[in-house]
């Protein structure tokens, strides 16, 4: 029997940080975890280029669910996100410079678009396992958003595929902060919910 495949992507750092929470989570992630396999992909925090990189490695490796990872500073729990938004708007640039003034994602695209992730299912395992967990509908407006609506979009629901945001840990010296290891524990959560629903 073939292995189900699920991809995740995470971030490098941004507006000024020395690490991004999603990208240590990405490297200590197992290469494969309840009969899943797992795919890693790093993007830049570039409104153009990460969706673009993504897009090509989702067609390339062509996984049973996408998990895409990013850093929200200021949240105190793991939160999925419900809802990405057809809107860029950049209170900074990216790290290419650019910044978005209330420009579409996609053009002639749906306001919005929602995640197939088993989000549910994620709150209960989360909560099993003391994990601060719980929904967000506002992904904001940055890369992230438009990361998450350009490949909800581009997928039309054909696989399962979210984004989550992380909180701040410990070694970025922010306030509120999560420890390395519960988000590691987070994300091995959504793998094991992932598992039954590809």
């Amino acid at each position: 029997m073939t292995r189900k495949t699920v991809l995740v992507t995470a971030f490098e750092p941004f507006g000024g940080e020395s690490l991004n929470p999603s990208e240590k989570v990405l490297c200590s992630l197992p290469d494969a975890a309840y009969g899943l396999s797992v795919r890693k992909l790093l993007l830049p925090v570039e409104f153009r280029r990460s969706l673009a990189l993504a897009a090509a490695a989702f067609e390339a490796i062509r996984p049973d669910a996408l998990v895409m990872l990013g850093q929200a500073g200021g949240r105190s729990a793991v939160t999925p996100e419900t809802t990405a938004r057809n809107e860029m708007n950049a209170r900074i640039p990216d790290n290419a410079g650019f910044r978005p003034e209330h420009l579409p994602v996609v053009e002639g695209g749906p306001e919005t678009c929602r995640s197939t992730l088993p989000l549910e299912a994620i709150l209960r395992e989360t909560a099993c396992r003391g994990i601060p967990c719980e929904l967000s509908g506002d992904a904001g407006t940055y890369v992230c958003n438009a990361l998450f609506y350009g490949m909800l979009h581009r997928l039309q629901g054909a696989v399962p595929a979210g984004f989550i945001h992380l909180p701040y840990i410990r070694e970025q010296g922010r306030e509120p902060f999560l420890e390395l290891e519960t988000l590691l524990q987070a994300a091995d959560a959504v793998l094991h919910c992932l598992a039954p629903a590809v």
